[in-house]
């Protein structure tokens, strides 16, 4: 599903934020991928949605090179692959429903395939009460399943989340990873970048940690060593 090879990202600020990486994810697997701050979790998964390109190496999501796509491929690429984020980018002016299928529509989809997706995918994420609410009327958590459905609408092969819990109570957060293991069960790919550290050990996924930009354990089953939080 995921595969890099060698890769480095030099920005020229400094030391390098990926340096000679390898990394290879099965179809299905669920990572926690940790590490302190700054030291290149999010520079990691910007590579396989092609926000950015390597410097050097290769970079494979899917089968594809995604080093090599044409900018006129890359909109094919990320209907491959939902994202979630911590800053979540809801848009305020609409609802609930209507940010969900905001995804589908900038993807082409008729408004027979909205109809039909955007409550499975919000029904999936606990949240078709509240359709017709409006960003500012939800609470962290809610917001965060909301931004869930977005990326689950397309029927992502591969689901990235970066600090999904990161502003969240622990039972909101508790929610939202146990929402993602249920969608990774069904056969999704989740990759998820969090410094939550009871999350981790209490869930007991593959562990990738990084450090100054590289990979410097790659465990099955693991925790979050204490030092990291």
């Amino acid at each position: 599903m995921v595969v890099l090879r060698d890769v480095t990202v030099d920005y020229g600020n400094g030391a390098p934020a990926l340096q000679r990486v390898n990394l290879t994810v099965e179809k299905g697997e669920f990572v926690f991928l940790v590490g302190p701050t700054g030291t290149g979790k999010s520079t990691l998964l910007k590579l396989l949605t092609r926000e950015i390109v390597p410097t050097e190496g290769q970079v494979w999501v899917a089968g594809q090179e995604v080093t090599r796509l044409k900018a006129s491929q890359v909109p094919q690429l990320r209907r491959l692959i939902g994202a979630v984020f911590q800053d979540l980018l809801l848009l305020p002016d609409r609802t609930v429903w209507e940010n969900v299928a905001f995804t589908l529509q900038v993807t082409g989809a008729s408004s027979a395939t909205v109809r039909r997706e955007v409550p499975k995918a919000l029904e999936m994420v606990g949240m078709l009460s509240k359709a017709k609410a409006f960003p500012q009327e939800l609470s962290g958590g809610e917001k965060q399943k909301v931004a869930l459905a977005r990326a689950l609408v397309i029927h992502p092969l591969l689901l990235l989340a970066d600090e999904p819990t990161g502003n969240l109570d622990p039972a909101s957060s508790q929610e939202i990873v146990e929402l993602l293991l249920r969608i990774n069960r069904q056969g999704t790919t989740v990759i998820m970048a969090t410094h939550d550290w009871t999350l981790v050990n209490a869930y007991r996924q593959r562990v990738v940690e990084l450090r100054d930009g590289r990979i410097v354990r790659d465990e099955l089953r693991g925790v979050f060593r204490l030092e990291l939080a």
